[in-house]
């Protein structure tokens, strides 16, 4: 044992030796002894050689690392303990090198064997440098150089390495008794040996087993077992040594060679798996090299243990794993999604069974590959497979052809042809199930499927389809039903329009009104069918509501088939084509020289008639009248297909046509072709206003014999003429041995040129009439949203005319016609609008007519129109017209002839007048259908004007329509013009001469009545002789108003409701009708004087039935002025005003208007059906407004049973209230029931001591609530001294509507004031924001909050206190 200097630092030398020597004696490979040092001296993996030869050249033999030498020195091992540095192992191999060219032992300095040279304990060998591995060997200078100590060292143990392994070319006898020598040279020495037994992971149990024996054998020996490339006991086995050689280090313990390679593999699986953790997340892309990954992982624990375990070859071979693995996951991935854009793909391409349900997939791909969007979908490749080519790495995300012949393509296509095949029976099976479901008649709109599902259990579709498939059947059939129930639904609400438009505009319904719609309602089965989906119809109805209480084209329930839209749609298109091609008419009208005609004929005939034109012709140049012209002819055969080319009239340009017949065959066909021309230039005229072409038929002669026919040919010619409103020219008395006379033909000429002369003539420049802003009628044509017709129906007979044309800048629904009505050229404005865009006309523009257009096949839209009529005044004419497809409707339809008839009993019962136009007829393109009707209008003009101004006097001067339809003059006279308007082709054609209805209605005047007037190109009628009118002159002054006396706070007034005196108030004033102006006063009159001196209360007790209400002092000119009671009759209304303009009623016997229910049973009955159904079984008593007793409570709302409450307005006198009616039965019972009137009493009540009662106001609201109409301190507490809903309000009005002009003023939508309550009424927290409401809207609820309130914010308590206190403020002015 040698020491070191230091004593705590020991320095131990090991030898290992073993069997050694030539290949005879040691076989072909070692024992193990240097791969047992190398692991011991250099245990890291990539340090670690396992090849070791002892077969060395002279020069490697004679080296500084072999030295000579038959020993290795291999270096030494550092032991460090807890405290530092523990010992220095030196080791040291000792073996026999062979010389590579004698294959004999090397000679050296030391010639004893091997088993003697091996036991020996001092070794020197001057600059002897540490061996490595065989390379090392004549490259010393590139490894590390370590010489040994001092050139000597004294071995302090022994390992002795027995190969237990099978070995090569060795007998493991032999091996043991070479062991068995050296072991006894070796232990003369004395110093410790350990044995190692080395291959152990090749161990042969039986050599093994020998070995133990030999070593039991032994005194103080001791066993190792060691893989050295595993590296299993190796540092046990020395480190066991070292505690042999020093006893101090404690007793050596054996490990069992299979526990110490579990071990050792436990470790080694710990150190791989953290590595390859440590390459997943570190390496996801398989382009990156190794370099850059090492660069990466140098230095991080898990991989230095690897390394140090397994080596850098086992880490780049797993590194080289998995660029693989991630490569093949990319080709994975991408292969995955091209087999999942294929079934896409092919679905695209096949989308149809029978396109791939008999092709095979290689006949499918060839189709593929010839289809013209083939590069769309696939690319084909110059290299296959793709997965082996750089297409993996492109971007092009196409399918690579050769992937459709692997078996996935294959199998994919076939799963394709398969999936459309049960996809074919999977829709057959839905809709077999949903023709099931369309079966089952109890199937109501909303029915939950869960409900039905029992009864379709048992059909085989049901059962074929999922459940999926059955509740999404289920759902689009409950959709469908839900529509059309709701459809339904609004059809039966249009057909109800007497029970929503009894109200006036921006009104909004009382809950008495709402009930009583409900009711109504409810005995509809289409009103029940919504019954469980009960909120929609609430809210459909609603929103109807809504519309009818305030109608706009916007809110429109039809949405783009509003009239209104449509309308301003054609006439924008039309009118403005008309505008721009009436300029290219009015040419100058030259001296005509040159005719192009058209001959028309059949089987040469027109050939013919051109060979005898030219033959009385000079170089086609005739003489006519003594004048040439120059004839450019055009025969033309009926059956040419010239005829069927729309361009061969706008080439050719004739000027007229002669059409030759000479039989009942060739005289029809000449009749199809002349309407197929006139059809073509009517087209034409409408694009580009050609003018109208003469026609003129010619009866051919018979050459050869004297025809039996010719009398029945000029007959039926005539008849045709007569029809197509054109010249006929007979053959001429005598024989002619020509077909064609010169005499029919210059009879032809001349009608062409007449024609061409009277076309000049009527297209020569007019004064401008479209820029005088004045018309003399006003006419508003009202036809229903979403009727079955076009609108072109009912605008054509104005639009197919010449004398239309468009309306005032701003009136994009009106268009403007001339005509010639009785003496004189008239201009009529006509305005088209809906019935819900009519209503604001109706009430406040002057209106000299309506045209009611209703569609025969739709009760709703003669349920409008009687809704509408019902409030028209009976002075305003009326034309109603229905529509319908053809006469034969009428007797093959019931529904449609039950329509006609009421709309023809209507119009016979308040004298209208009643047409009908068919969709399917040219007779809707007459511009003569509405001659009679504008005849009787303007006859009617004067009555109709004084009617309107006598109704204006009653209204404020400020009332307007809600849209600006018309303008602000009433009416004007224009000068007569003696020109006309030129011909429309189409409307050559006569009218029906009866009504399929009856024969008491007529569309045109009886031919008695026709010869009493001429007719103009346009079909206007008027008288051949003709007196002028003279104008009326009116004085438009008004005389100054009498002024209402101001209302003085009287303390014996009863107090009312603040909202119901307002509505009285204003009511009182439109009773006066007095108009609107300055008022001056002289000095000398007081402003007293023309106060009226209210003579009653406003509210009066029974016994009070004096009529007259105010009662107005004599005024300067001595006339009392009486104003009626408003429920006691007319008004009576004789002032200076009415005088000076010329309404004075007992001078002129003129009567009030009244409204056209009040003439017509139906539309009366109509009207009053629902009213008489709701208070039917109310007190056993018929239903009268007069005699009806107010409800008391609160729960009081306004109704026709109360005028002052009634949504109806109930100041308009006379039969205008709608809530008075002169129904005789009901006159009859009022006469009967009423009392003797009750003389007032002139002494006072004392006043009451009990607190006076609120009178609640009637509340707006058709639903129950917690929150709106309940007093106010109960929404309000201290921390919280402002409601919610208020605060809400306010906060979204200053945030989004404070620019908005007529916030508070302008209404906001019904439907949404409410549904924004209803929701606040639910839930406190919602946001107005989110529910995207109009400002307005919410104004309008924020105003209705206030006036549910049942106290106002002033209470009722408050207003005597508040009157006392104006009277003391009075009282100090005057003072």
């Amino acid at each position: 044992m040698a020491k070191n200097k230091d004593a705590r630092s020991l320095t131990f030398s090991v030898s290992v030796v073993g069997l050694s020597g030539t290949e005879k004696e040691k076989g072909n490979c070692g024992v193990g002894k240097s791969c047992l040092c190398n692991r011991y001296v250099r245990p890291d993996a990539d340090n670690y050689y396992s090849e070791h030869t002892s077969v060395l050249s002279t020069i490697d033999f004679g080296g500084r690392v072999v030295n000579n030498d038959h020993f290795l020195y291999w270096g030494e091992v550092n032991i460090r303990g807890e405290e530092g540095l523990d010992c220095k192992i030196q080791v040291i191999e000792q073996t026999e090198f062979i010389d590579d060219q004698t294959f004999l032992p090397h000679r050296s300095t030391n010639l004893q064997p091997y088993t003697k040279r091996a036991a020996a304990t001092k070794l020197q060998s001057a600059e002897k440098l540490m061996y490595i591995c065989t390379d090392q060997l004549g490259l010393e200078q590139d490894f590390d150089q370590r010489q040994m100590p001092d050139g000597k060292l004294n071995i302090d143990g022994f390992v002795l390495c027995v190969d237990v392994s099978k070995g090569c070319n060795r007998k493991f006898d032999d091996q043991i008794k070479f062991i068995n020598s050296l072991y006894s040279q070796i232990v003369k020495s004395k110093k410790p040996i350990v044995v190692a037994a080395s291959k152990c992971d090749e161990c042969v149990d039986q050599h093994l087993r020998d070995l133990q024996m030999f070593v039991a054998s032994k005194k103080n020996l001791m066993l190792i077992e060691t893989s050295a490339r595993f590296n299993v006991n190796i540092e046990h086995c020395f480190s066991a040594l070292i505690q042999q050689i020093d006893k101090t280090r404690g007793k050596p313990k054996t490990i069992p060679y299979l526990d110490a390679y579990k071990n050792q593999r436990q470790l080694v699986a710990s150190v791989t798996d953290r590595f390859e953790k440590l390459m997943v997340q570190t390496v996801r892309d398989y382009h990156i090299t190794w370099k850059t990954v090492l660069s990466t992982l140098k230095g991080l624990p898990d991989y230095d243990e690897f390394i140090t375990l397994e080596g850098s070859r086992k880490a780049r071979n797993m590194f080289t794993k998995h660029i693989a693995h991630l490569k093949q996951e990319h080709i994975k991935r991408r292969r995955e999604e091209y087999l999942t854009t294929l079934p896409k793909t092919l679905n695209n391409i096949f989308c149809s069974l029978e396109e791939v349900e008999h092709l095979s997939w290689p006949e499918a791909q060839t189709i593929i590959r010839n289809r013209h969007d083939f590069p769309c979908w696939f690319v084909v490749l110059d290299h296959t497979p793709w997965d082996e080519t750089d297409h993996i790495d492109n971007s092009d995300r196409r399918i690579p052809f050769d992937l459709l012949d692997t078996p996935d393509g294959d199998r994919i296509y076939y799963t394709h042809v398969q999936h459309l095949l049960s996809e074919k029976r999977r829709v057959e099976m839905k809709d077999r199930f949903k023709k099931t479901l369309e079966r089952v008649h109890f199937i109501s709109p909303g029915q939950p499927w869960e409900e039905v599902m029992c009864f379709v259990m048992e059909d085989e579709a049901y059962k074929y389809i999922t459940e999926s498939d059955r509740r999404d059947v289920y759902c689009r059939h409950q959709q469908e039903i839900v529509e059309k129930a709701k459809e339904d639904f609004q059809e039966m609400l249009f057909e109800h329009a007497e029970l929503f438009y009894d109200l006036d505009l921006n009104a909004t319904p009382s809950c008495d009104k709402m009930t009583e719609i409900h009711s109504v309602l409810n005995e509809e089965p289409r009103y029940r069918a919504l019954q469980k989906l009960a909120p929609d119809r609430e809210s459909l109805l609603l929103k109807h509501i809504g519309f009818v209480y305030h109608p706009t084209k916007e809110t429109c329930l039809s949405g783009q088939n509003c009239i209104d839209l449509k309308v301003e749609q054609v006439l924008a298109n039309r009118l403005v084509q008309l505008d721009h091609g009436c300029s290219n008419l009015h040419y100058s009208s030259a001296n005509i020289d040159k005719i192009n005609l058209c001959l028309l004929g059949k089987d040469g005939l027109s050939q013919e008639l051109a060979n005898e034109i030219r033959a009385q012709s000079t170089d086609d140049e005739y003489t006519l009248d003594g004048k040439i012209y120059e004839l450019e002819l055009l025969p033309v055969d009926v059956n040419s297909t010239l005829l069927f080319s729309h361009t061969w009239v706008a080439t050719f340009k004739p000027h007229g046509c002669l059409c030759v017949f000479n039989s009942i065959e060739s005289l029809n066909c000449i009749g199809d072709c002349i309407g197929r021309i006139r059809a073509e230039m009517a087209q034409n005229r409408r694009d580009h206003f050609t003018q109208p072409l003469p026609f003129i038929l010619i009866l051919s002669s018979q050459r050869d014999s004297v025809c039996k026919n010719i009398p029945i040919l000029r007959h039926q010619g005539q008849q045709l003429a007569n029809k197509l409103q054109c010249t006929f020219v007979d053959i001429p008395s005598g024989a002619f041995p020509r077909k064609f006379t010169e005499f029919q033909i210059k009879q032809g000429l001349r009608a062409v040129l007449e024609g061409l002369k009277h076309n000049l003539d009527v297209l020569a420049p007019l004064p401008c009439i479209k820029d005088m802003d004045e018309t003399d009628l006003r006419i508003v044509m009202c036809a229903m949203c979403w009727d079955p017709f076009s609108v072109d129906l009912i605008l054509s007979p104005f639009l197919d005319s010449h004398c239309c044309s468009a309306g005032q800048p701003g009136q994009s629904n009106t268009l403007i016609l001339d005509k010639i009505i009785g003496d004189s050229r008239k201009r009529i404005q006509v305005t088209i609008l809906s019935y819900h865009s009519a209503i604001g006309v109706r009430k406040d523009e002057l209106v000299h007519g309506y045209i009611l257009v209703y569609s025969a096949k739709r009760k709703a839209s003669m349920a409008t129109l009687r809704a509408f009529l019902a409030e028209v005044q009976d002075v305003i004419p009326v034309q109603m017209v229905a529509i319908t497809d053809s006469q034969a409707d009428f007797f093959e339809n019931d529904a449609i002839k039950e329509l006609m008839t009421e709309g023809e009993h209507i119009a016979t019962e308040i004298a209208a007048k009643f047409t009908a136009l068919y969709s399917l007829s040219q007779y809707h393109r007459q511009t003569e259908v509405f001659t009679p009707f504008f005849n009787e209008v303007l006859e009617k003009k004067p009555s109709i004007e004084k009617a309107f101004l006598l109704d204006s006097s009653s209204r404020d001067c400020t009332t307007g329509a809600s849209e600006d339809v018309f303008s602000t003059s009433p009416h004007s006279h224009l000068p007569a013009y003696n020109t006309y308007y030129p011909e429309s082709d189409d409307d050559n054609e006569a009218p029906p001469p009866y009504s399929p209805i009856g024969d008491d209605v007529q569309l045109l005047p009886t031919p008695s009545e026709r010869a009493k007037y001429r007719i103009d190109l346009e079909g206007n009628e008027y008288p051949v002789h003709s007196t002028a009118i003279g104008d009326h002159d009116r004085n438009h002054k008004v005389p100054p108003p009498v002024r209402p006396k101001p209302v003085l706070p009287r303390p014996n007034v009863k107090r009312l409701d603040p909202n119901l005196l307002k509505t009285i108030e204003a009511g009182m004033r439109s009773n006066r009708r007095m108009p609107c102006g300055p008022v001056t006063h002289t000095e000398d009159v007081e402003a007293s004087d023309n106060y009226a001196e209210p003579i009653d209360t406003l509210v009066r007790s029974r016994g009070f039935h004096n009529d007259d209400i105010y009662v107005v002092p004599e005024d300067s000119h001595s006339r009392l002025v009486k104003i009626k009671n408003s429920f006691g009759g007319l008004h009576g209304l004789h002032s200076i005003g009415d005088e000076e303009n010329g309404f004075d009623r007992k001078s002129q016997g003129m009567r009030r208007p009244s409204k056209y229910k009040h003439r017509s049973k139906i539309l009366f009955s109509k009207t009053k059906a629902y009213q008489r159904r709701i208070h039917s079984d109310s007190d056993g008593e018929e239903f009268c407004p007069a005699t009806l007793k107010k409800k008391k409570g609160r729960a009081h709302r306004g109704s026709e049973e109360d005028p002052l409450l009634s949504p109806a307005d109930p100041w308009k006198i006379g039969i205008d209230n709608p809530a008075i009616t002169s129904d005789p039965e009901q006159d009859d019972k009022k006469m009967k029931k009423k009392k003797t009137p009750k003389t007032p009493k002139d002494q006072k009540k004392p006043k009451s001591t009990k607190p006076p009662k609120a009178l609640y106001p009637p509340t707006r609201r058709t639903w129950e609530s917690n929150y709106f109409g309940v007093p106010l301190q109960n929404l309000v507490t201290s921390e919280h001294p402002v409601p919610l809903f208020i605060e809400k309000c306010v906060d979204y009005i200053e945030l989004t509507g404070l620019t908005t002009e007529g916030l508070y003023r302008v209404s906001g939508n019904k439907t949404d004031q409410d549904n924004l309550q209803k929701q606040f009424d639910q839930d406190h927290s919602i946001d107005f924001e989110e529910m995207d409401v109009a400002v307005n809207a919410v104004a309008g609820a924020l105003k209705a909050f206030f006036a549910d309130l049942p106290d106002p914010l002033i209470p009722y308590a408050l207003h005597p206190e508040l009157v006392e206190a104006a009277k003391n403020v009075q009282k100090l002015v005057s003072g």
